[in-house]
């Protein structure tokens, strides 16, 4: 595989991962408590733990793509 072919696939999966972390932001902030109804069904939580682990949820997938995605990306950019 030639590097702008990985620069192409590593643009693709970050718009790809981004488009999911926005997606899970909008089902978080537009439809709040119907997924915790749903939840809350399951698990016994409050709105304060859901409401952390969402957003530790959120932090945790970006750092990934920031990691996985961006980083080699910006390694192969400064490379080639």
């Amino acid at each position: 595989m030639n590097p702008d072919a990985i620069k192409e696939l590593l643009l693709y999966s970050l718009a790809f991962n981004y488009a999911i972390l926005m997606i899970w932001f909008a089902a978080f902030s537009l439809a709040h408590d119907w997924m915790y109804r749903l939840h809350s069904r399951w698990f016994n939580l409050s709105a304060e733990t859901f409401d952390a682990l969402h957003y530790a949820g959120m932090a945790v997938y970006k750092i990934g793509i920031i990691m996985l995605n961006i980083a080699p990306l910006v390694a192969l950019w400064l490379v080639f």
